[in-house]
């Protein structure tokens, strides 16, 4: 699988945000994206995720599937996306059906315990702390399976002890096959390339 961005231009606002932006990634590997505040990161993966639509050029998966880019992408942004009256476990099971479409994943007691939340499944999400309700939205990416994903500092939140776990988690992505893009101010440690994005006037 290849993820590949050509000549890729993209607006918010009316203000061009970056252009002619290209770049290919792999099966296996990652693209670290890194750059100052309102450089773009968070753009572009809105855009890689089909959330905002391109001004110009393309985005492309390879091989070509049935599903859209957005249908083989996990997109984890800075909200959590967790109903606070639901138990966390509850989120989860909620939001697995819609994201997984019957291709696999593990269950969410197993995806729980990978992310050391056994402890708070049947605690109302509102009673999480800050690094819990991100341990717990980065939980999806292991309840449903999708290749791609499109993570936005997602160490943000997460002790030492956290951090050393989500960068486990995604090694072990990348090992069987899958491919990363994440934009962060965190040194990530994952194999591939980076991307820094500058500001524009």
């Amino acid at each position: 699988m290849r993820l590949s961005a050509s000549k890729l231009t993209v607006e918010r606002g009316g203000r061009i945000v970056f252009s002619d932006l290209s770049f290919t990634i792999e099966a296996g590997r990652s693209l670290t994206v890194t750059g100052p505040n309102g450089a773009g990161k968070s753009t572009l993966l809105r855009a890689l995720a089909g959330l905002l639509p391109p001004a110009g050029g393309t985005i492309s998966l390879t091989p070509a599937s049935d599903a859209t880019l957005s249908e083989e992408a996990h997109y984890v942004g800075h909200a959590d996306a967790l109903k606070n009256l639901l138990t966390v476990a509850e989120n989860l099971e909620f939001l697995g059906p819609m994201l997984d479409a019957g291709r696999g994943g593990i269950p969410v007691e197993e995806a729980l315990a990978a992310f050391r939340l056994s402890h708070a499944a049947h605690l109302p999400a509102a009673y999480l702390s800050a690094g819990q309700r991100r341990r717990a939205a980065l939980a999806r990416l292991l309840v449903a399976k999708r290749p791609v994903w499109l993570l936005d500092e997602p160490l943000t939140a997460l002790d030492i002890g956290s951090q050393t776990l989500m960068a486990e988690i995604m090694k072990a992505h990348l090992a069987e096959g899958g491919l990363i893009v994440a934009a962060t101010h965190t040194e990530l440690g994952l194999p591939g390339e980076d991307l820094r994005l500058g500001t524009f006037a």
